[in-house]
């Protein structure tokens, strides 16, 4: 599982049986939720008066979006499940059979390259589902997301260039459409990044026991890259998009080096030491 996952291969690549999707569950499912829950966080953050009430996880999987959106949102009280694979479904309806909310989801087999008029919900989450379509479908079924997007739709991918790149398409699309791009993004324009650097994002989390073992690891931690979307309706009140850090701050002896998007595009900014307040502040910051 983790050595498709790694090569870019879809998930129905190798699941094939209820055995293969608990594989899968313990391989993947602590990363995608801790990716999911940093991006909803960010999204709270970016919206901070917007309570959703409903939640439609498209591509559900193993339904990780769904508890990260619990998380993060306590008062959605409604959710909806989208997955092609009834075995992806039965497990995410295992897992979540002690929390009411998620037990209570309305469960739909369906495809997203399918007919698409999916109802409406407060916030639409598609997290790690664009890589499972083909190239030529992804527009078409991100449009059919954005339909169905009755305040946010959030994008969660793998943070490769080829995850970067979904992710891009989906923002050009998005923008046509008439979406404001939330995160990570703090402006409209085209993307300043170019030749072969891409935008990502990390977080770390821990492995328990089990993970260790299903993955072979030895480390009691590991690092999920991802790359994200977060795309609001007009009427979805926004806080002051900042500048965002792209990569780990860089320190040195004389100061700190920062590599930065912001409204004005690419950007990068240099923070001297002897600056004692700037210089507090900076270090404390983060990559993301």
């Amino acid at each position: 599982t983790s050595d498709a996952y790694r090569a870019g291969k879809p998930s129905s690549a190798v699941i094939r049986d209820a055995d293969d999707v608990l594989a899968y569950a313990l391989t993947r499912l602590p990363a995608t939720y801790a990716a999911c829950v940093s991006v909803l966080a960010e999204a709270a953050r970016m919206a901070p008066g917007f309570q959703p009430a409903s939640l439609m996880d498209a591509g559900a999987g193993t339904a990780a979006a769904s508890w990260a959106a619990l998380e993060v949102w306590p008062g959605v009280g409604s959710v909806r499940w989208l997955d092609a694979s009834p075995l992806f479904l039965d497990l995410a309806g295992t897992l979540a059979a002690e929390v009411p909310v998620l037990a209570g989801a309305d469960v739909r087999r369906a495809d997203l390259t399918g007919a698409g008029d999916w109802p409406r919900s407060d916030v639409v989450v598609a997290s790690y589902a664009l890589a499972e379509i083909a190239p030529e479908r992804q527009a078409a079924v991100v449009g059919s997301l954005w339909a169905a997007a009755g305040g946010l739709l959030v994008l969660v991918e793998p943070g490769t260039p080829a995850g970067y790149r979904r992710i891009l398409s989906a923002r050009a699309a998005l923008i046509e459409a008439g979406a404001m791009i939330l995160a990570p993004c703090p402006h409209q324009t085209a993307c300043p990044l170019t030749g072969a650097d891409w935008c990502h994002f990390s977080v770390r989390l821990p492995r328990g026991r089990d993970h260790r073992l299903a993955k072979g690891a030895e480390a009691p931690f590991e690092d999920e890259r991802y790359s994200y979307l977060i795309a609001s309706r007009p009427g979805v009140a926004a806080a002051t998009r900042a500048p965002r850090i792209l990569a780990p701050p860089r320190a040195g002896k004389s100061g700190i080096a920062l590599k930065l998007c912001g409204p004005e595009g690419w950007d990068q900014r240099f923070v001297a030491r002897r600056d004692k307040a700037a210089h507090a502040v900076t270090s404390r910051l983060g990559w993301g």
